[in-house]
């Protein structure tokens, strides 16, 4: 479908990619890996057709269509989400627009015998042809569809796009993407602003899109969910794995250790042959041979070992203060913004040492717990923190809530304190801040960069209660594999959202779930509890099917049958009974067919039967069974209503 051939992408003389070429198949699920800086989402923008190479080209059938959601990009304003969404079907609505043009023409016109009349009547069935292609009919449920499985509720619909956050507005153009049904989708990040339900939804979309995917994403188990094959980047190459992610990395490593032990092994037969050149070099008789052996090395293609990318965060919470039994008390706790209510009735209570999980869509209520519980906000009921609990909060922007003007030094040097503030260097070092970086403007850091120093400012004070709300954001897998077991290892409470199911999962074993205006809570581990959220999705789809179905009967009309309606029904009965017979005796006949091709595609039975007469007047006589009997199912079929 699309061929890289070639590709070099250079930047002031340094080489991003250097000669690579791959093919993308129909329906390949192809995950993009690399360390960050490595190019993958400048690969996706040269497939897009927004960069060029700096050599080499991407070749693709004109045809062919891109859908492309890149991590940033400009949002339209003044419509609906609806009438957004719904501007997906471009070209349905210039063909409709065609459509009323061409009545209008044939309805005001009068010179019916002309040549651009009966063009007009050919183009009119041309163009209904085509609306029907494209399903022009169903777009309506079809947006519908898509909205509600990203997460937004039918009275959502007819909001405007620029009430929305940033998140929300990308679903909208992650919506229109999935209706276009490109050749190919290019995703990057594309579950940076989705719920896990919305994740979920996506991965079962996945399945049954007929185009091709290429994404990079930070999401372990979509990664594996989704994908299976996956093309690594690194040291200006290439590495194409046809495999899901989690495979990937095993394969990746003994890669390593094959190219390791294959350079050990050269350097062995190089230090030998260089003892020898040293040996002989000096000996008239042995010279020629000497210079024989330095040529041999000068040939020689040296194995590289892939550069591994070591930089990764390496920290632990520090020992958490004692604290009281009971760490937390929730009692008919519930927060309403205006006359919305968020939830209401909140009950629970949190031990000691606990690893909790707050989950369910977005815009249910997580983060706004989270607030009540770090009285960043007024609420109903009552939350009673426990005895001698120090809380340490990480709010979902964290990262931006730092101060721009300080340098990365600055911001963790200003809150340490004690012993702490003597090993401000070491500490920014295990987050990756080394050298010149801590000097740093926090105005110039990267969105994980900044994470990463938001992250290391709760390793200030021996907190017991740590609120993480969404952590991961921005992080890449490796440093989310450390955060999860400095957790894991953190002898304090937790109390996380997030939407990342591999990054809960060995870290929360009790949930709470903020689902319609009520908290749920569930004693199990994530992977129990999306399971369970499956099931029920699968009934709720099942009851929204039946209540439609109820629909139509209800608004169906009453109507009395009439004698030649019973005469029609009973002889629709009896096409449809043919159909049936037709359809057996086909199947039956296919069978008899394909047994007799297997017969003869085995060259020492095609030996056997080569003179034998009766085989091959049976074998022709099913063949034109079968070609009259599609006959006779193509003529009843016209019959059917």
């Amino acid at each position: 479908m699309i061929s890289v051939n070639g590709v070099t992408v250079s930047f002031g003389g340094f080489n991003l990619f250097d000669n690579i070429s791959f093919l993308i198949n129909p329906k390949d699920r192809i995950g993009l890996a690399g360390k960050n800086g490595a190019g993958k989402s400048t690969m996706l923008k040269i497939l897009a057709g927004q960069q060029n190479p700096t050599k080499g080209e991407i070749s693709m059938p004109k045809t062919c269509t891109i859908g492309y959601l890149p991590q940033d990009m400009i949002h339209q304003h003044g419509r609906t989400v609806f009438e957004e969404t719904e501007s997906a079907f471009e070209e349905i609505q210039n063909l409709e627009k065609r459509i009323d043009e061409i009545n209008h023409q044939l309805e005001t016109r009068t010179d019916y015998e002309s040549d651009s009349y009966a063009k007009l009547i050919e183009e009119q069935t041309d163009v209904y042809t085509r609306l029907d292609l494209l399903g022009a009919g169903n777009r309506q449920e079809e947006v519908e569809k898509i909205l509600k499985g990203l997460g937004f509720e039918r009275r959502d619909f007819d909001r405007q796009t620029a009430e929305f956050s940033g998140g929300w507005r990308m679903r909208i153009e992650l919506a229109k993407l999935l209706l276009q049904k490109p050749d190919i989708l290019l995703l990057d990040e594309p579950t940076n602003h989705l719920d896990i339900e919305a994740i979920m939804w996506l991965e079962e979309f996945m399945e049954t899109f007929n185009g091709s995917v290429m994404l990079i994403s930070h999401d372990k188990t979509f990664l594996d969910s989704v994908t299976n094959r996956t093309i690594e980047i690194s040291n200006q190459k290439i590495y194409d794995y046809k495999t899901n992610y989690s495979r990937y990395l095993v394969l990746r490593k003994e890669r390593r250790e094959q190219q390791e032990n294959a350079a050990k092994n050269q350097q062995k037969i190089i230090d030998q042959t260089e003892v020898l050149i040293d040996k002989y070099r000096a000996k008239a008789s042995k010279a020629a041979f000497a210079q024989s052996l330095i040529k041999k090395l000068d040939r020689m293609e040296r194995v590289e070992v892939d550069d591994e990318d070591n930089q990764s965060m390496y920290f632990r919470f520090p020992p958490p203060a004692h604290s009281g039994k009971i760490v937390l008390t929730v009692e008919h706790a519930g927060k309403k913004y205006g006359d919305k209510r968020i939830f209401s009735d909140a009950d629970f209570i949190i031990t000691k040492g606990e690893k909790i999980g707050l989950v369910g869509r977005n815009g249910e209520g997580k983060s706004t717990m989270m607030k009540m519980i770090a009285k960043k906000v007024d609420y109903e009921g009552n939350i009673q923190i426990g005895h001698s609990v120090m809380m340490g909060y990480f709010e979902q922007d964290q990262e931006e809530k730092l101060d721009a003007k300080k340098t990365v030094f600055e911001t963790i040097d200003e809150l340490a304190v004690g012993e702490v503030r003597k090993q401000v260097r070491g500490l920014l070092g295990s987050f990756l801040f080394r050298g010149d970086d801590i000097d740093k403007k926090v105005q110039v850091l990267s969105g994980g960069e900044r994470g990463r120093l938001a992250l290391c400012k709760l390793l200030l004070e021996p907190y017991n209660l740590l609120l993480m709300d969404e952590p991961t954001n921005h992080l890449d897998i490796r440093s989310k594999d450390i955060l999860k077991k400095a957790l894991i290892e953190y002898e304090g409470t937790v109390v996380m959202v997030s939407h990342d199911r591999d990054f809960m999962k060995g870290i929360c074993n009790r949930l709470f779930e903020f689902r319609d205006g009520h908290v749920k809570e569930h004693l199990c581990d994530i992977e129990e509890f999306m399971q369970l959220r499956k099931v029920e999705r699968l009934n709720e789809l099942d009851l929204d099917k039946k209540e439609k179905v109820e629909i139509k009967k209800a608004a169906a009309p009453v109507v009395t049958e009439k004698p030649e309606d019973k005469a029609k029904e009973a002889e629709q009965k009896q096409l449809r009974s043919q159909l049936k017979k037709t359809e057996e005796n086909i199947e039956k006949l296919e069978a008899e067919i394909k047994n007799c091709d297997t017969q003869l595609s085995d060259p020492n039975e095609y030996q056997k039967l080569m003179n034998d007469q009766a085989f091959f007047s049976k074998y022709n006589k099913l063949k034109k069974d079968l070609e009259s009997e599609m006959e006779k199912w193509e003529s009843v079929s016209e019959k059917l209503i």
